[in-house]
This record gives C-alpha cells, structure tokens and sequence, in this order.
C-alpha cells in the first residue's frame, strides 16, 4: 500500500509527541506541531550526562555472553563490576591530545565518561566471569546456572 503525504506528517507528529514533552511544542490551526527551540533548549552549559555504552548480550549452551564495542578505552580506564544480577560497565573515552586545535571542523566522537547498567536476562554465577578487552572489544562471559525443570508435586 502506497503512503501519503498526510501520513508520513502524522508519523513525524507521534515521533516528535514520543520525544519531547507539551512545553517543547506548538501547533497552528491546521493541526501540525512544530518544535519550538528555546534558549533553555539549546543551553550549551547545561550538566553533561556520561554517554551510554551499546551492548550486545547473547546465550551459548552452558554462556551468558555480554559484548560492548569499547575502542579507544584502555583496561585500566574500565570499571566492570555485577551485584545481584545486575552487571555495570563504566570508563572514560580519551581523545587523546588535542589541546592544540584551535578550529574544529566536525565533531562527530563521543569523548569522555560513559557507563551501562543492565538486568542479566538470566541467573549466572557472579563467581565465575571472564572478561576481556581485545580489539576494542569488551567481551564479558559468565557460565550460567541451570535451572531444574519443574517437578510435578503429586497431589493427595
């Protein structure tokens, strides 16, 4: 089925809604919205957020395996630690030296501290993990617990 004009205006309108709240938008009398950019919005000084870490968490037969693509960070800027299930990857991005730039053309890298926290999706033991850096690539691997199949309580 072909798609008009009028719905890809409604699918940017419920994208726009998804993404910003009542205060960040306006609408005429024909119905569209549109994004009002305030000062407040563009505020370059606002409090900086640590960027959030992409990950890739998969099972093999007996492995949960986390893997998180970490170019640039060196092992000792990484912190990974699991409590409770719950497995949390942080460090700090260098760029390196580049104190002498006195014109940037494009900026496009993320640089500085960044970290993810996750729910494992299945029980593992804590105890026994392996993690490795090589290639840029973090690569977490815990053996998982097995769980017993349920077992039939006769009733009487």
């Amino acid at each position: 089925m072909a798609r008009k004009q009028n719905d890809d205006l409604l699918i940017e309108d419920e994208l726009a809604a998804a993404f910003l709240n009542d205060d960040d938008m306006s609408s005429d009398n024909s119905g569209a919205t549109a994004v009002v950019a305030t000062e407040e919005t563009w505020d370059e000084n606002e409090e900086e957020f640590p960027g959030q870490l992409a990950v890739d968490v998969y099972e093999t037969e007996d492995k949960l395996v986390v893997k998180a693509r970490t170019a640039g960070v060196n092992k000792e800027e990484l912190d990974v630690s699991i409590s409770d299930g719950i497995l949390t990857i942080s460090g700090t991005l260098s760029s390196g030296d580049d104190t002498d730039a006195i014109n940037w053309h494009i900026q496009e890298c993320y640089w500085g501290e960044f970290n993810r926290t996750l729910a494992l999706p299945v029980s593992v033991k804590e105890d026994e993990v392996e993690a490795v850096l090589k290639d840029g690539v973090l690569t977490i691997s815990f053996n998982k617990i097995r769980q017993e199949q349920a077992k039939k309580i006769q009733v009487q």
